[in-house]
């Protein structure tokens, strides 16, 4: 896997928080768990919707039992121009250019010549809120 994780207990998640299912960032929407039987362990179901593709994803786990967790980047870049529905900014720490589609939600904040913050996760970019 591209990018940074660390690991966690699964029982220390909390709607929310982010979790990777199936190699692919999700934000943590819902946390279940079941009191153990007379000679088993609670168990924890996560349900989650994925960052970029927004399925549903879900897991069952032993409440004992680490997963993992993507490292979110927030990072800040200047504007160079607008292409279509394409922004081309500027990393104000690198000074590295890229290009990243621009989500409905922002296309009225984002303007030639200001400066907008954009995510890194697991090795992929991108100009939508995660938050």
């Amino acid at each position: 896997m591209v990018g940074e994780i660390t690991r966690t207990g699964i029982k220390d998640l909390k709607p929310g928080s982010f979790i990777i299912i199936d190699d692919t960032p999700c934000r943590v929407e819902k946390v279940q768990v079941s009191t153990s039987g007379k000679h088993g362990a609670a168990k924890v179901r996560i349900e989650a919707m994925g960052l970029f593709d927004n399925r549903r994803r879900s897991m069952i786990s032993p409440s004992h039992e680490e997963v993992s967790v993507p490292i979110i980047l927030k990072k800040q870049s200047q504007v160079l121009a607008i292409v279509g529905n394409k922004a081309q900014l500027m990393d104000l720490i690198t000074y590295e250019t890229i290009e990243l589609d621009i989500p409905e939600e922002i296309k009225d904040k984002v303007q030639p010549g200001g400066e907008i913050a954009y995510f890194e996760v697991m090795g992929i970019r991108t100009l939508k809120q995660l938050k």
